[in-house]
C-alpha cells in the first residue's frame, strides 16, 4: 500500500529522499557525482527549480557539496568521532599528547588560524569565571581542519590573572596544550563541565567552516575547574554538525 503521509511531501523532497537513499544503499560513494538539474528533471518530469531544491536539500544536510562548474557530488570526508570523556583525562593533556589525539587516530589535523589577545570579559564570561569588573580575560581563537576541511571553531577565555606571562598567551601552548600548562601554573583541571546544542549558523560561521547556510552547526560549551571548584577556562566551540560524530562513553 502507498504511503499516503509520502505522498503529500514536495516533489523535491521526494527526489531528495530518493538520492539519499541511493548515497546510503551505495549506489553513490563518496566523491561520486549525482544526477544533475537536467537529469533529474527529465527523470522525474519536473521544473528545473524543483531539481535544484531537492540538490540543495542533501547540500543543506552536509550529505554533498558543489564544484564549481563540475556538478554536486556525494561528500567524501569521513566524520571525526569525537570521544568526549577519553579526550579530556589527565592521562591525555598530562603526558603532552593533544586532547585531539583522542579523536584523529592518524588523520591530518591543522590548526590554520590563530588569534591570541588581553580583552575585556563578555558578561557571561565574567559571571561563569567569577571575576570582577576590572579583571580581564586571555581569549584564545583557533579553527582546526581536518584531511583539509574545517571542521570546528573554537574560542578559549581565561583570566589573565591566572594564565599572565606563560605560554598560554601564545600562539603554541606546548605539549599537552592548555591544561598542561594550567596545571603548571597550579590550576590543573579536575573537572570538566559540556552544554551542547545546535542551531543553523551565522553567515560568518558558514564562511570559516565552508559549509552551506542550511547545514547545522553544534555548540559545545565546555568549562574547566581546578581545585575547590575554580572555573579557570570557558572554551566555546562550533562544530559543522555533518562532521562529527559525539561519542560517550562511561560506566553505569
Amino acid at each position: 500500500m502507498a504511503n499516503t503521509d509520502d505522498d503529500r511531501r514536495p516533489k523535491y523532497q521526494r527526489i531528495a529522499d530518493s538520492l539519499r537513499e541511493a548515497i546510503q544503499s551505495g549506489e553513490y560513494g563518496p566523491g561520486d557525482r549525482l544526477p544533475g538539474e537536467n537529469d533529474l528533471m527529465a527523470e522525474h518530469g519536473v521544473a528545473r527549480m524543483t531539481a535544484r531544491q531537492a540538490l540543495g536539500v542533501l547540500k543543506d544536510e552536509g550529505v554533498a557539496e558543489s564544484r564549481k562548474g563540475a556538478g554536486v557530488f556525494v561528500r567524501d570526508f569521513r566524520p571525526l568521532r569525537r570521544r568526549g570523556i577519553q579526550r579530556l583525562s589527565q592521562e591525555q593533556w598530562g603526558s603532552g599528547r593533544s586532547i585531539w589525539a583522542a579523536d584523529i587516530e592518524d588523520r591530518s589535523l591543522v590548526v590554520d588560524q590563530v588569534t591570541v589577545s588581553e580583552e575585556a570579559p563578555l558578561e557571561r564570561v565574567k559571571l561563569v569565571l567569577e571575576l570582577a569588573d576590572e579583571d580581564s580575560v586571555c581569549v584564545r581563537r583557533r579553527r582546526f581542519v581536518l584531511d583539509g576541511k574545517p571542521v570546528l571553531l573554537a574560542t578559549s577565555y581565561l583570566p589573565t590573572s591566572v594564565v599572565a606571562g606563560s605560554a598560554i598567551t601564545q600562539e603554541d601552548t606546548g605539549p599537552g596544550g592548555t591544561y598542561a600548562r594550567l596545571a603548571e601554573l597550579g590550576y590543573k583541571p579536575v573537572h570538566f563541565r559540556e552544554e551542547i546544542r545546535s542551531r543553523m549558523p551565522s553567515k560568518d560561521e558558514a564562511g570559516q567552516l565552508s559549509i552551506s547556510a542550511g547545514t547545522p552547526v553544534i555548540l559545545i560549551c565546555r568549562t574547566a575547574f581546578a581545585d575547590e571548584g575554580r572555573p579557570v577556562e570557558i572554551n566555546e566551540m562550533t562544530l559543522d554538525a555533518a562532521s562529527y560524530i559525539l561519542e560517550y562513553d562511561f560506566d553505569a
